[in-house]
């Protein structure tokens, strides 16, 4: 599958996302997809497209805990899910620009 992707792996346009572009966004990125996984990933493109902005880490963290539970929403939990950088990782994975505060 031929991805059109910004020099960092983010895909250029997030209407290109489907489950398939996701799957292989994360083979790409050595992450294999669990439920968990799927679930904060389309909880990040639901906040996407409800506020149409990109929160930071912080503010990314406290939404998951508001949604998904206390248990969900801290950053231990979010940082098993994706070690490197739960923000730019879900973020990527789910079709959507790099958050502006990620390197």
């Amino acid at each position: 599958m031929e991805l059109d992707l910004t020099e960092q792996g983010f895909l250029f346009n997030y209407c290109d996302w489907n489950e398939t572009v996701a799957s292989e966004l994360a083979i790409k990125n050595k992450i294999v997809l669990t439920p968990a996984h799927w679930e904060i990933v389309l909880f990040m493109r639901e906040y996407y497209m409800q506020f149409n902005y990109l929160p930071n880490t912080r503010i990314f963290v406290k939404a998951v805990a508001n949604k998904l539970g206390i248990e969900k929403g801290n950053s231990r939990y979010l940082q098993n899910l994706f070690p490197e950088s739960p923000l730019k990782y879900t973020c990527l994975i789910a079709g959507l620009p790099k958050p502006p505060t990620c390197l």
